[in-house]
């Protein structure tokens, strides 16, 4: 499946415009940002996913563009996904990007799975 390149760019610029180490990893068919080992956000075809606070995942709800995040057909609380509408201009993109990156240290990361020998 195919993702946006210029999603992708336009997400590592910021990371590395505020110095935020960050490692690119592809996942989900498109490309996820691991920050301290956390997804913090992601490219999925045209769109960003985004990991928020759950506190303030319903109010984000009601802004333009924002959806839920469906993957498996019910919604995860605290990701979403953004639509062209919510991230076409930079200052709007830089908004969702850090309210995910304000949540980062407050995430809980995945369980690693142990591998069978």
């Amino acid at each position: 499946m195919a993702y946006s390149k210029y999603l992708e760019d336009r997400i590592s610029q910021f990371f590395n415009e505020k110095s935020v180490p960050f490692e690119a990893r592809k996942m989900f068919g498109g490309m996820c940002f691991l920050i301290d080992g956390k997804m913090c956000v992601g490219v999925v075809r045209d769109e960003v996913m985004a990991r928020i606070d759950p506190n303030i995942y319903q109010e984000s709800l009601a802004k333009k563009g924002c959806k839920e995040m469906d993957f498996t057909g019910r919604p995860m609380k605290g990701f979403i996904f953004l639509t062209e509408e919510a991230i076409d201009l930079d200052v709007d993109l830089n908004y969702w990007l850090q309210l995910a990156l304000a949540f980062n240290p407050k995430a809980k990361a995945s369980v690693k799975k142990k591998k069978k020998h």
